[in-house]
Formats: C-alpha cells, sequence, structure tokens
C-alpha cells in the first residue's frame, strides 16, 4: 500500500518550504530536517517568557521583558567595545541597548533618534545602567513584540536562526491536515489529551506538557503497533520444525561448564525452534557471558534435523573471530562451518556458494555478504544475527527472506538493555537472558587515575609488554580537530610507536579493510603487543593474553561503551586490569560513571543505572547520549507512557480489530505518519 494521499504534504521535501534554498539546506539536513514533516516534529528545546511592562521600573534585573523605548543618544566606544544606544522609557528611565562586534550603522538604522520601539529581550545591569544587551526585538509597532511574549527556543546547527527556523516550523504547521483519532477513547478522555492536530500547535506555542505528551505517545504508539504487527505477521508465517536428536551437540568441546542460564536459553531455543511458526527471540547476555556457545547449540539443532544455519555478524573482524571460535568448538562434530565476507573472490567464493547450495556446508557465518542474492541455499532454517543493535527491524525481517520458509531468527546482543528499553526496541521479540557468567572467569580490576599521571601509565605498559603480555589504548577520536582537545588514535599511536617501535598496531574505523585486518591479525597472533584503537574494538575481540586495557579520556564515553571496551580483557586466565584515564574538569555526570565503573561489572544493573544517568541512546548501540529509536519522545516520556501505548496496541490488535475498523484505519495514518509502515507492508503480504 502506498502512503495515504491525506499525508503527502507532510513528505514533501525541505525546498518546498519558501526561503529553502541550495544553500540553507545542507545545516537543515545536519539537523535532519529534509521533508516537511520533520519540521512539524522539530519541537522547541524550551521557550522564553517575556513579561510586557509600561516602564522599566516594573521590571527587575535577569527578566526577560518587553518595553516600548525611545532613543535619545548613540554611544560609540573607544577601540573594539560595543555601541550602544540609550533609550528612555514612559517614566524617563535610562536603558542601553548595547550591540557586542557590530558598528553603529546597523543599530542606528534600527533605533532611530526620538522614534519609539517595542523592544524585546533580557534586562541586566552594567555598573549604575541598566541595559539589555542585543535584543532579541526590535519592532516599530508593539502588536508583533506583544504577541512573543512566550516564544519557542528550537535546536539549531551552524548557519541557522532562531527566526528562520521558526518561520519555516510556521510554513509547515500550516499544511497539517486534520487525522482521524488512533488513540482509544477512553484513555484520550482519562489524560485529558487533546486531539493530534491541536496537540501539535500548541506544543510549538509553549509549556504545555500534556501536549508534548500526546505526541510523544503517538510515536510510541505507532513503534508498539508495528513490532506487533511483525510478531503477529512471523506467527501466521509458515516455518520448519527444528528437532535435533543431540548426536551432534554431544561432541561439542567446551572449554567451561555450561552455567544455568546458558541451559535455561538453549531450552527455550530448543522449545521455538520445534514449532511451527518461526523462531523471533532476542539472546541477551553480558559480555563474557557465553551467548556465543549458546548459539552454536542452536545452529546445531538445525544441522541434526537437516537444515541449514547461517550467524551475521556486522563487522568482518567479529565475522572472523565468530568462525574461529565455532570452528574450534565444534572441531569434534563433523560438521562443515564457512566463513563468508565480501572480500572473498575468485574459486575460493564459489566452492563456498557451491557447499550452500548443495547443503554440504551447514553452518556459514559472515557479513552482509550470506545474503547477497548470488548466495543460495539448500534449506536455510536458522539465521543468527549478532549485535543486535545494530540492525533495525527492518533488516531483520530482510535477513530471514533467503529460506524456502521463514528462517527461526535468533538475535543477540552484548549490551545489556534497560526492560523499558527491550520493549521499545524488541517488542516483537521474545527474550532470554544469560544473567550468569561461566566459572572461570577473571574479576578486571578498575581503576581511575588522572591524566597528569600518563607518563606513569607508559611506564606501566613497557612492563606489562616485557612481561610477554598484550595490551589495549582506546582513544575516543581518529585524528584531534582543532576545536576539540580530545585525544587522537593515529597521534597517541606514532607517540608509543616511537617509545615501543614495530610491535604497536593501529585500527580505527577510517582504515581499509585490508590494513585494519592486517593490523589486527598481527595482534590476534601476539606479534604485535600493543593495540591502538578507536572503539572499533568494542566487540568481538578475543585475546586472552590481553590483560591491560587503558581508555583515555574516559569521561567522553557512555557507561554502556565503557563497560563493552572493558570486557576486551578479562578473557583469559591471567590477572586484568582496565585504567580509565579521566581529565581534570569532570562533570557530576562523569564523576558518576566513572565510580560506577569500578564498583561494579555487572552489565545489567550498569545499563540500568546509565538510564538515569544520561539517557538511553547509547544502550541502544547508537549514538553517545539520548538517542533512542523515537524523535519525539524523550527517555522520561518512553519510560512512563510506553507501558500504556503497549497496552493500547494490544487492545486495538486483540479487541478492535486490528488495521481493519475504524481506528485502525486511523492508525494505518499513524504507522505511516511515523514511517513504521514496514508493519502495515507485513499485513498486506501475510
Amino acid at each position: 500500500m502506498m502512503r495515504p494521499d491525506r499525508l503527502n504534504p507532510l513528505f514533501v521535501a525541505a525546498d518546498s518550504l519558501k526561503g529553502v534554498g541550495p544553500q540553507l539546506a545542507r545545516p537543515l539536513e545536519r539537523l535532519g530536517l529534509t521533508r516537511v514533516r520533520d519540521f512539524v516534529y522539530h519541537l522547541p528545546d524550551r521557550f522564553v517568557e517575556r513579561r510586557a511592562v509600561t516602564d522599566l521600573d516594573q521590571a527587575g534585573v535577569g527578566e526577560n521583558i518587553v518595553v516600548a523605548l525611545t532613543p535619545v543618544e548613540y554611544r560609540s566606544a573607544v577601540g573594539r567595545g560595543p555601541f550602544r544606544v540609550l533609550a528612555s522609557d514612559a517614566a524617563g528611565n535610562i536603558c542601553a541597548l548595547t550591540y557586542f562586534g557590530r558598528n553603529g550603522g546597523w543599530a542606528k538604522k534600527q533605533l532611530p533618534l526620538g522614534e519609539r520601539r517595542w523592544i524585546a529581550g533580557r534586562l541586566d545591569q552594567f555598573g549604575q545602567l541598566l541595559q539589555i544587551v542585543h535584543p532579541d526585538h526590535v519592532l516599530e509597532e508593539g502588536g508583533a513584540t506583544l504577541g512573543q511574549l512566550c516564544e519557542p527556543v528550537y535546536p539549531l546547527s551552524e548557519g541557522l536562526t532562531q527566526g528562520r527556523i521558526a518561520a519555516l516550523v510556521g510554513q509547515a504547521l500550516e499544511t497539517v491536515p486534520e487525522l482521524p483519532e488512533w488513540i482509544e477513547p477512553g484513555l484520550l478522555d482519562k489524560l485529558h489529551w487533546l486531539a493530534w492536530r491541536d496537540a501539535l500547535m500548541l506544543a510549538h506555542k509553549g509549556d504545555h506538557p500534556a501536549a508534548r505528551d500526546r505526541l510523544a505517545y503517538d510515536e510510541l504508539l505507532a513503534n508498539s503497533l508495528a513490532l506487533m504487527l511483525v510478531r503477529s505477521a512471523n506467527r501466521a508465517q509458515s516455518g520448519t520444525p527444528l528437532k535435533g536428536d543431540g548426536h551432534l551437540r554431544e561432541r561439542v568441546q567446551l572449554p567451561f561448564a555450561l552455567t544455568e542460564a546458558q541451559r535455561r536459553a538453549i531450552d527455550e531455543i530448543a522449545g521455538d525452534m520445534e514449532q511451527g511458526a518461526p523462531m523471533l527471540r532476542l539472546l541477551q547476555g553480558d559480555v563474557g557471558s557465553g551467548k556465543t556457545v549458546v548459539a552454536l547449540e542452536a545452529m546445531l539443532i538445525a544441522v541434526e534435523a537437516g537444515a541449514q544455519a547461517a550467524l551475521l555478524a556486522p563487522t568482518e573482524i567479529l565475522a572472523r573471530q565468530h568462525y574461529e571460535t565455532l570452528s574450534r568448538m565444534a572441531a569434534g562434530t563433523g560438521v562443515e562451518i564457512a566463513l563468508l565476507t565480501g572480500r572473498d573472490k575468485g574459486k575460493a567464493r564459489e566452492s563456498i556458494l557451491m557447499g550452500l547450495h548443495d547443503g554440504s556446508i551447514g553452518i556459514v557465518v559472515g557479513t552482509h555478504a550470506i545474503f547477497q542474492d548470488a548466495v543460495t541455499y539448500r534449506n536455510l532454517a536458522l539465521v543468527v544475527i549478532d549485535e543486535q543493535h545494530r540492525f533495525g527491524v527492518g533488516q531483520r525481517l530482510m535477513l530471514t527472506q533467503k529460506g524456502r520458509r521463514t528462517p527461526h531468527c535468533l538475535s543477540m546482543t552484548a549490551t545489556p538493555i534497560p526492560r523499558t528499553l527491550t520493549l521499545a526496541q524488541y517488542g516483537e521479540m521474545d527474550v532470554s537472558k544469560l544473567d550468569e557468567m561461566p566459572p572461570g572467569r577473571q574479576p578486571i580490576d578498575t581503576r581511575v587515575v588522572a591524566v597528569e599521571r600518563i607518563d606513569d601509565v607508559v611506564g606501566a605498559i613497557g612492563r606489562h609488554l616485557e612481561s610477554g603480555q598484550q595490551a589495549y589504548w582506546v582513544c575516543p577520536m581518529v585524528r584531534e580537530l582543532e576545536s576539540e582537545d580530545l585525544a587522537a588514535a593515529e597521534a597517541r599511536h606514532a607517540a608509543l610507536k616511537a617509545r615501543f617501535g614495530e610491535t604497536v598496531v593501529l585500527v580505527h574505523g577510517q582504515l581499509r579493510p585490508e590494513a585494519k585486518d592486517a593490523a589486527m591479525e598481527r595482534f590476534v597472533c601476539g606479534e604485535a603487543k600493543l593495540l591502538v584503537a578507536t572503539t572499533v574494538i568494542e566487540v568481538g575481540v578475543d585475546v586472552p593474553n590481553a590483560t591491560l586495557m587503558v581508555i583515555e579520556q574516559a569521561e567522553r564515553f557512555g557507561l554502556a561503551q565503557l563497560h563493552q571496551l572493558r570486557g576486551r580483557v578479562g578473557r583469559g586466565e591471567g590477572k586484568s586490569t582496565c585504567l580509565l584515564l579521566r581529565s581534570d574538569a569532570l562533570s557530576e555526570t562523569a564523576r558518576r560513571r566513572l565510580a560506577l565503573m569500578r564498583e561494579t561489572q555487572d552489565g545489567f544493573r550498569i545499563a540500568e543505572e546509565d538510564l538515569e544517568l544520561r539517557g538511553g541512546g547509547e544502550l541502544l548501540g547508537t549514538r553517545q547520549s539520548g538517542d533512542t529509536p523515537f524523535r519525539v519522545a524523550s527517555l522520561e516520556q518512553i519510560q512512563r507512557l510506553l507501558p500504556l501505548a503497549h497496552d493500547d496496541a494490544r487492545l486495538l490488535m486483540d479487541r478492535d480489530g486490528g488495521l481493519t475498523g475504524p481506528r485502525g484505519a486511523a492508525a494505518r495514518l499513524l504507522l505511516y505518519l511515523f514511517e513504521r509502515d514496514w508493519g502495515v507492508q507485513l499485513l498486506r503480504s501475510g
């Protein structure tokens, strides 16, 4: 189904708005404002509240006001000082209108002597003189200024002004149509929420929490409903029931006994795979909790039942790591395991493609290359997706189209995700949680070290390397920017290489894949002793001999990222240490974050506390802070309103006829409005 016509005005390009040309398009794009709809939902960060006063005696210093003033004198400063316009109010009080960095020509044009103007701005004091620095508005008539007593303050990027954004948002709001109601009427009445269009208009005019809640709820409802549609469509699909007899699994060579949590997860997965409907399950486990073992057991169930399994990893490094780990554990089973990445060419690639087509390869590990059109399978019945947070729902759906029937899907994430965000991001999936660590995992000694002691840290690295062990040094960016005093991986690599020689290698995301793989290979095989890297090593690197991790400017990283990076050590039998190098200036949040890293290694606790400290984005493996699957809903609104939205979506599906009844027709509009229309597409294809 195409997008409904009544929504089309919202999805036209930004350049349909008056005043948007090529020059303005770039700064707008940086804010994600590429269509009219984006402006409609570009909600203000805050509002400037002003009070209209007849004279300055009624106003307090520090207050935002609107007042009529008459310019009486111009004062140019000597040198580079400000230009001031002295102006009188109705009571004869004098106020300076102060402009920095301008010559007086512009101010004189705006404020001719003897002519009254309406001034909006913040009243301050400079010595004995009242002043308004750079007035927000200067107008001949008071009506327009008085209409801005409550003025929105929008998020900006370089090249944009508040006035320009406000004007474009105003144009966009004029295109907003009336739409039928998709929220359950009883809930709408109970919460005293306005209709959608009215709430949208009000949210741009002032601080109206109920209007903002209504708009956030719409987004959460769209997400919950789309995920339920995915789940419903999945259950209606015809899968391949798989029941293994255990003859391969009993030959697996495990490095340790299974934990109770692993046994429980394997039983849940095996139960799902026996069903006629395809499995859709998320395996959530902390760093080092043994997810790969669980995945191998699931893939061997598929092979025992005469089918094939594929494991998808987001990077070539991680794919290679998985291939080696699985090959080692499954060595005694006789199952052929292949590695397929985009770099495989020629006869080697043809051989793998033939083995997948004729079924002689039971398990394939790789990057997205394993799902290219040229790759055909004899009977692909299980897809395992590692580092789940790197793949959206739409990608997950695409990956399961390769089998003759819809394959079972097991997604894994090493990022512990708080309960609320699990529902928001993976609401269509059943969840298994590995909340125990295998025996033998060493606790990691975590210390916070001031950056002034960096020479001591480098000395400690030297002693560590001399003892025959390996180490990581992680930096927050690749190259230093002039405007940022951040550690740069390239500069740090050069300094450490000058000290320790060719035993130091560098890995970051901007390197050519061949150079990155070569450096990683040198480190994994032990030829290189010190790996300098960015967060590209956050997942998938398993070098038991690497027992020291240094994270420079650790306060720049989110908690979950710090936890992932720390998890690169402590993987062998030796004692491991993680040094968090911190800068002098720490915010209270950064201080608490680093203290928590010292205090605990429980990733699930870290994830929950991270929500309290900073927001949910980086927990989902997206950005450093504040980013979630949602554009409108804040973290606080997700936690408060998502359970309501989830129940409302369930009511629509179970009682109100899904998308077929009157409320369902409105809900279709909602899904398209928030671009969760893959839920509608699934309904059609189902």
